[in-house]
Formats: structure tokens, sequence, C-alpha cells
């Protein structure tokens, strides 16, 4: 058996001209107003994405590739494939590849830590439909990976302790997750997103925003030896959609106010959902939250983002080989 890894993650359109057809993707088919989609190609455009091809892949894109080719280091050259769910290298287009490779088993780990119908179940159910006459594991949340929360520590540290100094207070750090639609996580009321007519309605609460608050919860607990306190840090959902219906919350706009009338002078922002650059991260929080912030007359500071971060790569490396030893336990067993 041919085994390989599949790092999977969202996908960004490479010009600004594929926008509509790339948020019909995400969508499911949906087309969205005129309107919408002017306004995020005016957002993309801010952070850099052209009317023509660049001579770098748009930020999402590049990001997951260098994240592949680390991971691919770690892992002393095993093979490791990385996926699209909404544009290319599409999922469907990349198992095809694994297939052709000779690739019989696929190890997926989805760059999306937090477990979610909305997200990972959808990555899930591509991988699945394409990745025909092949073994799939499927790793499904890694929310409380403990590299992860020692990879957003490093990142968050050094920025909280310039804010402080700065100030000459203790600055509040605001961590942030993806909103997701109300339907999608509540008990008995959300069918799996995109799911087939007739799919049985789920009958337990998404795990998703107690995955995201815990992944928080974690990271605060790895500075509390530079004295990083409970206190000092709250939790809001950002990049509520443009869809019909309630998201939840609370949302950064509505926190960034209440810190704001608690007399809080600056913020850092650590958006511990993402793993990467992209939209949510360089123009939400670096651009329109910014200017919120500073409307307030408060200074927002942002964690770096994990990128190319070598304890992010031994992460993925430790979800690997776990795998890989829980297979060879369960193999041994059945023998």
């Amino acid at each position: 058996m041919s085994k390989a890894v599949l790092l999977l993650a969202h996908g960004t359109p490479d010009v600004l001209g594929e926008m509509a057809e790339y948020l019909s993707k995400v969508t499911g088919g949906r087309a969205l107003p005129d309107a919408v989609v002017d306004e995020l190609k005016h957002r993309y455009a801010l952070i850099g994405l052209k009317e023509t091809p660049g001579t770098e892949p748009p930020h999402l894109t590049r990001w997951t590739l260098e994240q592949r080719r680390l991971l691919a280091e770690e892992l002393d050259g095993a093979p490791v494939y990385a996926a699209m769910r909404n544009w290319h290298p599409y999922i469907a287009d990349v198992v095809a590849k694994m297939r052709e490779d000779g690739v019989t088993h696929i190890r997926a780990i989805c760059l999306a830590p937090q477990n979610s119908r909305t997200s990972v179940g959808l990555y899930r159910r591509a991988l699945m439909s394409a990745a025909t006459e092949m073994t799939v594991e499927f790793v499904a949340g890694w929310a409380e990976n403990p590299l992860l929360a020692q990879a957003f520590a490093e990142k968050l540290w050094p920025v909280w302790a310039t804010a402080c100094a700065e100030t000459g207070h203790r600055v509040p750090v605001l961590f942030t997750a993806h909103s997701v639609p109300c339907r999608t996580i509540m008990t008995g009321e959300a069918s799996i997103a995109g799911a087939r007519p007739g799919t049985p309605m789920q009958d337990s609460p998404d795990p998703y925003p107690v995955e995201a608050k815990r992944t928080a919860e974690l990271v605060a607990e790895r500075l509390a030896a530079v004295g990083f306190k409970d206190s000092d840090w709250y939790f809001a959902f950002q990049s509520q959609g443009v869809s019909g219906g309630p998201w939840i919350g609370p949302t950064v706009e509505d926190t960034l106010k209440a810190l704001h009338e608690e007399g809080h002078e600056g913020v850092v922002m650590q958006p511990i959902g993402f793993l990467c650059d992209h939209v949510e991260i360089l123009y939400d929080i670096d651009i329109a939250f910014r200017e919120m912030a500073s409307g307030m007359g408060m200074k927002l500071w942002r964690a770096e983002s994990l990128n190319d971060s070598p304890v992010l790569t031994q992460a993925l490396a430790q979800i690997v080989r776990e795998a890989e030893v829980s297979v060879e336990e369960s193999v041994t067993r059945s023998a």
C-alpha cells in the first residue's frame, strides 16, 4: 500500500476576475449580488490580488504550498500533497494525481484545526467523493494539539510584550476564529451543510465553538509562565457572512466597543482559527478592525500568522506520526 499525506485548505482566487466564480464555489452554486462580488474584489485588491496573474500565487495558496513543502521535509521526504476545496488545485484533481502516482491510502489533515460541520464536513465529503477505491484516514479536528498552542503562543508573546511596554498597561488580547451560521451548530436543528436531501439531522451540537475557545485557552496557558492571566484575554468570532440568518458571536466589532467602553486604549488580536495569511486576516483585521479601533482612539496590534512556523510543521508531523502508530496498533490487534 502506497501512503501519502494530503493537506486540505479553503482555496482562494488567483486573479480578481475569478471572484464571482470562486464565490459560487464557496456558496455551493448560489449566486451572490453584484455588490457583494464587487466589495470582495475591492478587499482582495487591497491585500494585493491583481487583475492578471502575479509572479507568486495569492497568500493562502502560497502559504499552503509552503506548509506542504515544509511538512514533506519534516517527514524525511514522505509524499505530501495539498488541495483546495473551493479553487485550484481542487481536491478531486489532486486526488486523481495521487492515484496516478500510485497512492492507495490517504492520510488527510484539514488546515482548519477546529472541527466544524460547516467547513471540515465539506472537506471530508469532497475528499471521500473523489477518493474512490482508496482508503482514507481523515483528521477532523486537532484544536487541542499541544504544538499548535505552542506555535500560536510563540507568535503572541512578543507582540503582547511590545504592546504592554508601549502603553505602560496590560493590553487585552482578543483571540478570534471565523464565525459560522447559527443553524449549523444548533442541537437537533442543523443538517450537515451541503448534504443530499434526506440526510439525517444532527442530534448533537457542532463542536466548533467549544474547540475554538479551547485552542485560545491552551494558548493562554502557554503564556502563564510570563505573567499572562485569564483576565488578560477575550474571545470573539470574526468575518460573519453576508448570507441570510444569524451567525454566531460575540462579534469582534461588539467586543472592540466593549473594550473601549472599559477604558482600554489598545488591543492585541490573534486569530487562532487560521494557520496563514489570507483575506480574513490581511483585510478584516489589518485594515477593517484596525480602522475601527483607530476611530475609537485605540491602537490595534496583531500577532503574526503561523505561515511557515517550524512549530506548526512539527504539529502537523506529530499528527501524521500519531495516526501512523494508531493504524499500526489497529493492524497488530487485528492480527
